[in-house]
């Protein structure tokens, strides 16, 4: 036996550990489990390359946990250490000292990261533990196995043991303030985190399964009756679908890793996207396309990002492009280290290639399923949506890419690319501007009335919904000169496309102004603006539109945009038809008669657009009562 002290300069290194290098002392079952698959690996090295000439054996991890004794074990039958190793991998810390440490350290961003730069991810265990002890028996032949141990300063003693099974165990008594860490459950959920999908097997605890009777007892019905058995609890899957060549895995195989990944899930993805790329980076993974629900916040960290198969995060904006973080997967990297910052992500050339690399592969598997199969991604379209225009609003190059296989959905249920739609319409829907005016629709049953309008005229109209199409469109809008996007209930019909001829009005200015008075009485000023308008006699009698450009910069800031809230404030116009006959009728009605007209004229028009609630449409109903018989 010997003892002596760990080569630092200030005996400040261990609460610097406990308290500094991560602020989430969970990551040290992590570090811990992930230096034991580590030395595992070794020795699968050293075996096949011929530097280990025994036999390997069944190479596992176990997590022991011991409530009473208060202790957590992890144990390997990996490559062990001498004393001479233990000296050099445990004793003499890779940096000049902890002063040096806090000086050049604390207060910045990324500081845990440091634990992986200097090679200190056994001292994590500090953390949690009042006492660690290393037993270990070196895989060398004829090796003195020894058992070191440090109560979390710097003094330590190294101790020669008796121990027959090559490789290490870690011993950790917790400490008072880590109870947390004696509980079945919370380890289970560390492991099920961070070592789900590691490539050695890992073993915690036992699990009941039901066997045949060895007996060959038989039930009721003369089949055998099973038997409940404990049995070892592994609780990782070592070779993940990410980690094998895509032509190796069918369909099914794909379905049944998203299960894995997400139990709680109930729709499965629209599809999927295998990277494997070895150079100029390593990058393996599978991202699949979710389904996306109205608010969109809710889909994200739902990548996980892997190095070596050890968990790191699920918040990937900095590897995944910004509209990408909608995907569901995983990512797996060698080239990005399992402390990582944020500042890190941010500065890193192999993380800006990966971000490059994986938007590419976006882009042309979506290109790819539209060339192959236009038909089956038409069907997939309503769901792609969302992430084609995100895409195309925050990234150039996919935007670029994307004009091939963007998609408009007409009312007449067809799908068309911009190109082909643009020649579909453009004879017959042009504005004052000489634009081709794309008529859309984002509530196919709410605007219904315009739809026919606008269909009985013999134009056609497209189906626009989702939270971000009011950006998409104003970015195609300025990509495409000549064209220009206008909601159906924006304005009356005549003012969105370009008339070959005017149609007089019936109604001279001073009857529009005889009138006016009375339309003013029944709604604000501040939120109407009354005008008349000569239109067909088809049309309806009064039309509450909305200007496009004030609806889509209040839809903008709604999506955290724009940045003009207040600037626009909700306003609508009321337009008056001047041929309609109920209209122009009101000239010969009396005071009382034509007020009472022209309220239940104004309240048919707010009815149709949602806008009649409460006290006014509870009146409203009374009265169309009362007209009733």
């Amino acid at each position: 036996m010997r003892t002596g002290q760990i080569n630092v300069q200030t005996e400040n290194i261990f609460p610097i550990i406990k308290k500094f290098l991560y602020s989430d002392h969970e990551i040290f079952l992590r570090e811990l489990v992930s230096n034991a698959v580590d030395a595992s690996q070794k020795l699968k090295v050293l075996s096949s390359n011929g530097e280990f000439k025994g036999d390997i054996g069944d190479l596992q991890v176990e997590v022991i946990l011991d409530i009473k004794e208060k202790t957590l074990t992890i144990r390997d039958r990996g490559i062990g250490m001498n004393a001479e190793e233990i000296d050099k991998y445990i004793n003499q810390i890779a940096f000049s000292g902890a002063e040096e440490f806090v000086q050049q350290y604390k207060g910045k961003e990324g500081a845990e990261q440091i634990i992986g730069h200097f090679g200190l991810g056994f001292y994590s265990a500090f953390m949690v533990a009042e006492k660690v002890q290393i037993k270990t028996l070196a895989r060398h032949e004829g090796s003195q196995a020894v058992q070191w141990e440090s109560n979390g300063s710097p003094e330590y003693t190294l101790t020669e043991i008796d121990k027959s099974e090559r490789g290490t165990d870690i011993v950790l008594w917790i400490a008072e303030d880590a109870l947390e860490f004696l509980e079945k459950s919370r380890i289970s959920e560390i492991l099920d985190k961070y070592c789900k999908f590691l490539p050695v097997p890992i073993f915690f605890g036992n699990k009941t399964e039901y066997i045949d009777s060895p007996e060959g007892e038989k039930d009721e019905d003369g089949k055998l009756k099973k038997v409940a058995i404990e049995v070892p609890n592994q609780i990782n899957n070592t070779s993940p679908a990410w980690t094998k060549a895509p032509a190796d895995l069918k369909d099914e195989d794909y379905s049944e890793f998203y299960r894995d990944l997400y139990p709680m899930s109930f729709e499965s993805p629209l599809f999927h996207i295998h990277l494997n790329v070895d150079y100029p980076f390593n990058l393996t993974g599978i991202l699949y396309f979710p389904k996306i629900k109205e608010n969109v916040e809710v889909q994200r960290n739902k990548i996980n990002l892997y190095s070596n198969q050890v968990f790191i995060t699920d918040s990937v904006a900095e590897i995944v492009p910004e509209f990408l973080t909608l995907l569901h997967g995983v990512i797996d990297s060698p080239d990005i280290p399992l402390n990582v910052s944020r500042s890190y992500l941010q500065s890193d050339s192999n993380v800006k290639k990966i971000s490059t690399h994986i938007t590419k592969k976006v882009a042309d598997k979506l290109a790819e399923m539209f060339k192959k199969d236009r038909k089956d991604f038409e069907s997939k379209w309503d769901d792609l949506q969302i992430f084609v225009q995100y895409g195309t609003l925050s990234d150039d190059k996919f935007a670029e890419k994307a004009k091939g296989f963007s998609l408009l959905k007409s009312t007449d249920g067809n799908y068309y690319t911009l190109e082909e739609y643009k020649e579909k319409v453009k004879t017959l829907q042009t504005n004052k501007d000489n634009k081709t005016v794309f008529l859309y629709s984002n509530d196919e049953e709410g605007q219904y009335s315009f739809i026919k309008t606008a269909k009985d005229r013999g134009y056609d109209v497209l189906i626009l919904d989702g939270p971000l199409v009011s950006h998409w469109i104003g970015k195609l809008e300025l990509s495409e000169e000549n064209i220009a996007f206008s909601r159906i209930d924006a304005d009356t019909l005549d003012k969105l496309i370009l008339k070959s001829e005017d149609i007089p009005s019936k109604l001279s200015k001073e009857d529009e102004e005889k009138l006016k008075p009375a339309f003013e009485s029944i709604v604000s000023k501040d939120k109407f603006n009354i005008k008349f308008e000569s239109m067909s006699q088809d049309e309806a009698p009064i039309i509450i539109t909305q200007p496009e450009f004030i609806r889509r910069m209040m839809e903008q800031q709604k999506l955290g945009g724009g940045g003009f809230y207040g600037a626009f404030p909700e306003t609508y116009n009321l337009i008056i038809n001047a041929n309609h006959e109920k209209v122009v009728g009101l000239l010969n009605k009396e005071e009382q008669e034509k007020n009472k007209t022209i309220k239940q004229l104004t309240d048919l028009a707010l009815l149709s657009q949602g806008m009649l609630k409460g006290e006014a449409l509870s009146n409203f109903i009374e009265r169309t009562i009362e007209q009733v018989g």
